[in-house]
């Protein structure tokens, strides 16, 4: 049986919305990261049979198949394709699966899946505009803003507002241990990026991370969506701007062409969960995908899964009764951003490194989806 492999993966450094990439048109991220991914692995673009890429937002300057505009800025071949896709915030990781079973079902050999995201140049619920949900859709399920559905989870499991803002002071601490101690520097591609008065610089860390949040600000914040709610700016994931690409092969390929396999594709999956809560799917995703690899969340040496919002990777945790020492241990998207859909790209690059860094074996990444969905992988790493 065929198996899949990443040869490599890459990324940008993410900045918040408005931020230092404020100037970076998602197209020349994408094609940046493009170019970066296939210099790095040392392979011909000529040998790419498809570009995959996630993009949520498929409007204005990420209109028109962003993948295939990408493609062909980062001087790839005319004969090399890309279609863009979105599974709203698992989009990168979905991207991942579709370039995975191309190759496992021997159509193709080698393949990129990314994404690419800027919230600053095209805002979120830019593709809605002003248009409103179908009433067949509204008659059938409540549906609600993320931030509610994260006011309502926190209820169901109890969660305080203390807790949340913890957790969110967590993610910052372990981001800003993480770019200290340079373990992002391996995944990160250097961006030249333009400033306002036209001079350039060149940008090597993410801009999240909050070196002087502290519990007691946290707690000032006003609630985002209920006057009475515990959600809010400092507890949910940042808006942001970034792109990242990962390399996949089948093994044999990999192994003509003399690379070394780094990871294998395990298992993944996709499920749909209740569009109402919305930010659950994780769950059950987590739960399918290691029923699949015939392994245990103990077996699992690193998870990454989404912070959407604090109660998220909270409710995962206590029903998956994982280690929350190994979630999400560089920090997540309160603290680094979350570029909806170069996320599950950035997050499985960052996941990559962090195994290689640690001699881990194995790695769990989840995404809970708008609308009600999470997509799930089990990689595992290649001894040399």
């Amino acid at each position: 049986m065929r198996e899949v492999v990443i040869v490599e993966a890459v990324r940008t450094p993410v900045g918040r919305r408005k931020g230092v990439l404020r100037n970076n048109r998602p197209d020349d991220m994408a094609a940046n990261v493009l170019r970066e991914l296939v210099q790095r692995a040392g392979v011909s673009p000529e040998s790419i049979e498809d570009v995959i890429m996630g993009c949520v937002s498929q409007v204005e300057e990420q209109g028109l198949n962003i993948a295939r505009s990408a493609a062909l800025m980062a001087d790839f071949p005319i004969h090399v394709p890309g279609t863009t896709i979105d599974r709203q915030c698992g989009s990168g990781q979905q991207a991942i699966h579709f370039a995975n079973q191309a190759i496992l079902s021997g159509d193709m050999d080698i393949v990129i899946a990314g994404g690419v995201e800027s919230m600053t140049r095209v805002p979120l619920g830019a593709s809605r505009r002003q248009s409103d949900w179908s009433e067949q859709l509204s008659s059938r399920y409540e549906m609600i803003h993320q931030g509610l559905s994260a006011e309502r989870i926190a209820e169901k499991w109890g969660f305080s507002r203390e807790l949340l803002d913890k957790y969110s002071l967590e993610s910052h601490r372990r981001a800003i241990e993480a770019t200290d101690e340079g373990r992002f520097d391996q995944e990160i591609m250097p961006l030249e990026v333009t400033l306002d008065d036209g001079s350039t610089t060149v940008i090597k860390h993410d801009e999240g991370p909050r070196i002087d949040t502290t519990l007691e600000k946290l707690s000032a914040l006003n609630p985002a969506f209920t006057e009475d709610g515990v959600i809010h700016a400092g507890n949910s994931s940042q808006m942001s701007d970034g792109a990242a690409a990962l390399l996949l092969m089948s093994r044999d390929k990999a192994e003509e062409l003399g690379l070394k396999p780094r990871f294998r594709v395990v298992a993944r999956t996709v499920v749909g969960s209740d569009p109402t809560l919305m930010l659950t799917g994780p769950i059950d995703a987590t739960r399918k995908v290691l029923d699949k690899a015939g392994l245990t969340i103990d077996n699992m040496d690193t998870y990454e899964v989404n912070e959407a919002f604090s109660p998220v990777p909270l409710c995962w945790l206590k029903e998956i009764k994982a280690d929350p020492q190994k979630l999400n241990p560089n920090g997540g998207a309160i603290a680094l951003g979350h570029p909806l859909g170069a996320t599950g790209a950035r997050l499985m690059t960052s996941m990559i490194h962090e195994l290689e860094r640690t001699g881990g074996r194995y790695g769990l990444q989840a995404i809970c989806e708008g609308g009600g969905m999470a997509n799930a992988t089990i990689i595992e790493r290649i001894e040399a």
